[in-house]
Parts: structure tokens; C-alpha cells; sequence
């Protein structure tokens, strides 16, 4: 079993009620492009960043809360007014970002282990 929770969402709407539902928690969440009926996501990144972040989640803290997060199609993720953009400030997918902190690793930063796993474990 697992010591910590996955959720996997979609679109603004359901990520923000993943989080409330579990406030109190620590939160981290993976932002990825859209995936189609393959699996694979339009964002290159994307698909080049997950392996490796899942690879470090097992350094999550316990009891923690990991969240994948689709943003969106292409076209929805390129609009500047949508909500990933207004209001959780976020640059690019894949972002992966510790909830209700500063702690934020953007592209090429989620290819790294180190740092993701710098992020899972640090305090």
C-alpha cells in the first residue's frame, strides 16, 4: 500500500475541489498537457517529465496528497485568461508544484530526479 494519495484530474473545476476537499494536507501536483486516447499527452515536455517524477514519488511524505492535473487542450492551455494562467500563475506545462508554497519546478526542471526529489522531501 502506498503512503500517499493519488488523485487524477481534469481541468481547472476538478482541481479545485481535489484541493479543498483535502486542505490541511500536504499537496503536491503534476500539471500535464491533455492526453489523447493513447495516452500521450500534445506537450512533449509532458511526456518527457512523467516518467521521471513518478520515479522520485516514492520519496512523498507520508500522508501526502499527489496530484495529475490535464490543464486542457492545446488551444485552451495557449488561451493567456485561462484559469491555470489567472489563477494559479502558471507559465508552462508541465509545472510541478507544491500547493500553497513558492516551491514550483517548471519543464526542463521536472527532468531532473534530484530536484523533484529535493521537492518530495524537503520540510
Amino acid at each position: 500500500m502506498t503512503h500517499y494519495e493519488e488523485v487524477n484530474v481534469h481541468g481547472y473545476d476538478e482541481f479545485n475541489k481535489s484541493v479543498s476537499e483535502r486542505k490541511g494536507k500536504d499537496i503536491f501536483v503534476y500539471f500535464s498537457g491533455d492526453k489523447d486516447a493513447k495516452g500521450k499527452s500534445w506537450c512533449p515536455d509532458c511526456v518527457k517529465a512523467e516518467p521521471i517524477v513518478r520515479g522520485e514519488m516514492a520519496h512523498l511524505p507520508e500522508g501526502s496528497v499527489f496530484i495529475y492535473c490535464q490543464v486542457g487542450e492545446r488551444a485552451y492551455w495557449k488561451d493567456p485568461s485561462n484559469e491555470f494562467k489567472k489563477s494559479l500563475r502558471l507559465s508552462a506545462v508541465p509545472t510541478l508544484l507544491r500547493f500553497g508554497t513558492p516551491q514550483k519546478l517548471v519543464e526542463d526542471e521536472c527532468f531532473k530526479a534530484d530536484l523533484v526529489r529535493m521537492m518530495f522531501t524537503e520540510d
